[in-house]
């Protein structure tokens, strides 16, 4: 039998959650495009989400193997979902003239212009999930459930 939940169980993430939940229904204008800087921050974080899914996945890997497919598909998934909204980011037009360059060039130090500081933590993102991930995996569609909920 599971323990009762304490009320003030992962207060940070149900604060992340709440944030974003916030900041769909108030802070986003209808029809408005996404600019680079909701694109930078929504990049942040869903590589923070991503790092935390890491950590669960290895957790969960062990004791519960089939719990830990679930949670590296969501892994998986998550990843592609941070490499796409990354990639987004590089085709929104720039808000200034003579703003960064389009082009990605992580090698520099994230304290630059916002384009340095997204390709900066996608590269570091990259290099985390290419330690667990193959390269096929990386560019697998993936499709459908894989389970259907019961509850």
């Amino acid at each position: 039998m599971n323990a009762p939940r304490p009320a003030d169980a992962h207060p940070y993430l149900r604060a992340a959650t709440a944030g974003l939940r916030h900041h769909t229904r108030a802070h986003t204008v209808p029809g408005a495009p996404a600019d680079r800087l909701h694109l930078d921050t929504l990049h942040a974080h869903l590589t923070a989400a991503h790092q935390l899914l890491d950590q669960l996945t290895d957790a969960t890997r062990s004791p519960h193997p089939a719990a830990g497919r679930h949670l590296a598909a969501a892994h998986l998934r998550l990843w592609q979902a941070t490499a796409a909204v990354h990639d987004a980011f590089h085709t929104v037009p720039a808000d200034q003239e003579g703003s960064a360059s389009e082009e990605c060039r992580p090698e520099r130090l994230p304290e630059g212009p916002l384009v340095l500081t997204i390709c900066q933590r996608h590269l570091a993102a990259s290099h985390a999930i290419r330690r667990k991930t193959t390269p096929t995996d990386l560019n697998t569609q993936l499709h459908g459930r894989t389970t259907a909920c019961s509850q």
